[in-house]
């Protein structure tokens, strides 16, 4: 979608208005809200989680083309690709775990195939919940690649989320968008980031490591490599939030110019970053020391976000530690 493109309720100058305003959001309801202020197709659909997804905004705002479904995420995705193939462009929304595994044949069938413009918005990615298994998507990307047509997009956080929807708006046909929950007030000083569908972004130059990064992970990613500066070990860090379509070109360049390569991701091992980077790898033939920082292929427990992290891996130092245990192989 462009801006000549935008069937903005106000007339081109506020369907501009209103893109930037969304590009510029640093919430999700935000960006939603302002896009859809642009652009009358956008419609949303909720399954009874509308305050966790941030959709209350649109509700409030614009009930017209607000729709609630109930807890029945299969039904909710045949739905958005009725509205889809009628001209609207909906986001449905739900838990990662909900919105992807519960409803894979819809959403294969429903809007995978047919190529419609149908945008799950999936929250809680990944170890991010107290509420343990039923909850915890550790999978879902996996699955989303494997779909033909799919694009796949997990921003580093706030600072990315309007540069996210914008890219997911972008795209001609379905997008799974992964977020984690606000937990806070965003910081309004934090630099916007960019996003730009197919392509990775380094955040942080170095020599020595090349550490690739999702979500909030990305984060985690910047303070290892601060740990590793102290032992005088030079990391890269590149944010890799298109992880379909993937920037294999971005992550051949980095293998070629380090010496070891890192994927830290809040998902599992087995068919997201860290499976992306090493088909990449492997295709192109380039030889580099590698590690994965993720969910081993094991199921997790209940619990806090930070014990969860610490318990099965996937901190800033356990990040640091791989990349210090790959430096000494030289």
């Amino acid at each position: 979608m462009t801006e000549t493109s935008i069937a903005g309720m106000g007339g081109f100058k506020d369907a501009k208005f209103y893109r930037q305003e969304a590009l510029g959001a640093r919430s999700y309801g935000q960006a939603l809200l302002a896009a859809a202020k642009a652009d009358e197709r956008i419609v949303c659909l909720g399954a009874d989680l509308t305050q966790p997804t941030e959709t209350y905004l649109f509700r409030d705002q614009i009930p017209e083309r607000f729709f609630m479904l109930g807890i029945q995420e299969a039904n909710m995705v045949g739905v958005a690709g009725g509205m889809a193939r009628a001209g609207d462009i909906p986001f449905a929304h739900s838990f990662c775990v909900f919105i992807t595994r519960r409803v894979y044949d819809q959403i294969a069938m429903q809007a995978a195939y047919p190529k419609l413009p149908v945008k799950l918005v999936g929250f809680i990615p990944g170890l991010a919940t107290e509420l343990g298994v039923s909850h915890q998507a550790i999978d879902d990307i996996a699955l989303m690649r494997a779909l033909p047509n799919m694009a796949v997009i997990e921003p580093s956080g706030p600072e990315q989320i309007g540069a996210a929807l914008t890219a997911a708006l972008d795209y001609d046909g379905p997008v799974y968008l992964r977020l984690s929950i606000a937990r806070a007030k965003p910081d309004e000083t934090t630099p916007l980031v960019p996003l730009e569908l197919g392509k990775g972004l380094v955040v942080r130059e170095g020599t020595d490591v090349a550490i690739l990064a999702s979500g909030s992970m990305v984060a985690q990613a910047l303070a290892a490599a601060d740990q590793l500066a102290e032992l005088g070990i030079s990391a890269t860090v590149a944010n890799m939030a298109s992880l379909k379509p993937f920037d294999t070109a971005l992550v051949e360049r980095l293998a070629r110019q380090h010496p070891a390569m890192i994927t830290a991701e809040n998902h599992s091992i087995i068919g997201g970053l860290g499976s992306a980077v090493a088909e990449t790898l492997a295709l192109a033939g380039v030889a580099t020391r590698f590690a994965m920082v993720g969910v081993r292929d094991v199921f997790a427990e209940g619990g806090t976000t930070p014990y969860l992290m610490e318990k099965y891996g996937l901190t800033a130092r356990h990040i640091a530690e791989k990349a210090v245990e790959l430096h000494r192989r030289r």
